[in-house]
C-alpha cells in the first residue's frame, strides 16, 4: 500500500513537470499540424476563394452585428468585474478596456490581449495591480463556467451530430459532459453556501461572489458562447444544425487552449474538417471559417486599435493634469 502511495506520487509528479507537460503540449500541437497538411493537400482552393466570394450581402449583414454583438457581451465580464473587484472607473472606460483586451487576445492570444493589455490600461487609469489581477480572474472563471455550462449540457443530451464511426466518443462525451455540469452545479452552491468564501487554487486565492453574481457570470458567458457560434452557423450552409456548430466550437476551443497557438490558427479550421468533413465540402468550411475570422478576429482588432489610442491619450492627459494639480 505504502509503495502503491509513492508509486502513485512519483507519477503524479512526472506529469505535473514542465518537460512532460511540454512534451504533451508538442505531441497535440504537431496532431494538429498533420490533420491540416492531410486536410489541406485535399483542399481546392480555388474553390474556397470562390464559395467566399458567394457571400450575399443579406449573410454578411446577419454575421456582422452578431459579431459585434459578441464583443459587447464580452465587456459585460469586466463590468461585473467592476462590482466583484469593488474600483471606481466608469463604464464606458472599463468596456473601452475589456474590448481592447478581447481583441488582442483573439488574435495574438491571452498573455498579451487578456493579461498584458488589462494591466497596462487599468493601471494607467490608477487601478492596482491586486484590483486588476482580480478583475482577470473573475473574467476567465466567468468565460469558462458558460462553456462547462453549454457543453455539459450539449454533451450529456447527445445534441451534437458526431461522424459515424464515433460512437464510443459519443458515450465518452456524455459521461464528460456530466462531469462539467456537476462542476458548475458545485461553483453555484459554494456562491450560495459556503462559509469560507476564498478558495486557493495553485496558490491563488479566489474569492466566490455572491450567488447573485454567480449566476450572472453565468448567463453572461453562455450569451457569449451562444453568440460567437450563431455568427459561424450563419455563414454555414443550412445542412448543419446550431447545436452541432456549437458542440464543434467548444470542442475547438478546447483544442486552440491545448496548442497554445494565439488566435487557434489552423485549430478551428482543423476541427470543422474533421467533425463535419463528412457533411459539408472542406472547401465550404473553410470558406465559412475564414469570413468568420474577418468579422469576428480581423474587423474588430481594427476598431481596437483605435479605442486603444484614445484611452491612451486620454490617460496621458488625467495624468498630466493630476501632476500639474
Amino acid at each position: 500500500m505504502v509503495a502503491d502511495t509513492a508509486r502513485g506520487h512519483q507519477i503524479g509528479r512526472w506529469l505535473g513537470s514542465r518537460r512532460v507537460r511540454t512534451a504533451l503540449t508538442l505531441l497535440f500541437f504537431g496532431i494538429v499540424v498533420a490533420l491540416l497538411v492531410i486536410n489541406a493537400r485535399d483542399v481546392e482552393w480555388r474553390q474556397v476563394a470562390r464559395a467566399v466570394g458567394e457571400y450575399g450581402a443579406a449573410t454578411l449583414l446577419g454575421a456582422a452585428p452578431l459579431a459585434l454583438a459578441g464583443h459587447l457581451i464580452y465587456t459585460f465580464y469586466d463590468l461585473l468585474g467592476r462590482s466583484y473587484a469593488r474600483h471606481g472607473l466608469s463604464a464606458p472606460r472599463v468596456m473601452s478596456i475589456a474590448f481592447v483586451s478581447y481583441a488582442f487576445n483573439l488574435n495574438l492570444g491571452p498573455i498579451i490581449g487578456a493579461m498584458a493589455f488589462r494591466y497596462r490600461l487599468y493601471s494607467r487609469y490608477g487601478v492596482g495591480r491586486g484590483v486588476i489581477t482580480r478583475v482577470l480572474a473573475f473574467s476567465v472563471v466567468s468565460n469558462w463556467l458558460g462553456y462547462l455550462l453549454l457543453a455539459g449540457v450539449l454533451f450529456a443530451l447527445r445534441g451534437m451530430e458526431l461522424p459515424s464511426g464515433w460512437a464510443l466518443g459519443a458515450a465518452a462525451l456524455q459521461a464528460l459532459g456530466i462531469a462539467m455540469i456537476v462542476v458548475v452545479a458545485v461553483y453555484l452552491w459554494l456562491c450560495a453556501r459556503a462559509r469560507r468564501r476564498t478558495v486557493s487554487v495553485r496558490g491563488f486565492e479566489l474569492e466566490l461572489p455572491p450567488l447573485g453574481m454567480g449566476l450572472l457570470q453565468l448567463v453572461v458567458s453562455c450569451a457569449s458562447w451562444l453568440t460567437i457560434a450563431g455568427v459561424i452557423f450563419i455563414l454555414l450552409p443550412a445542412q448543419v444544425s446550431f447545436p452541432t456548430v456549437l458542440g464543434v466550437l467548444l470542442l475547438a476551443a478546447i483544442a486552440a487552449v491545448a496548442t497554445h497557438i494565439p488566435a487557434g490558427l489552423g485549430v478551428l479550421e482543423a476541427t470543422f474538417v474533421l467533425l463535419l468533413g463528412h457533411r459539408l465540402p472542406a472547401s465550404e468550411l473553410l470558406a465559412a471559417l475564414l469570413v468568420y475570422r474577418v468579422l469576428y478576429y480581423l474587423a474588430p482588432l481594427a476598431l481596437a486599435l483605435a479605442v486603444l489610442l484614445v484611452l491612451e491619450a486620454e490617460a496621458r492627459r488625467l495624468r498630466s493634469s493630476s501632476a500639474s494639480s
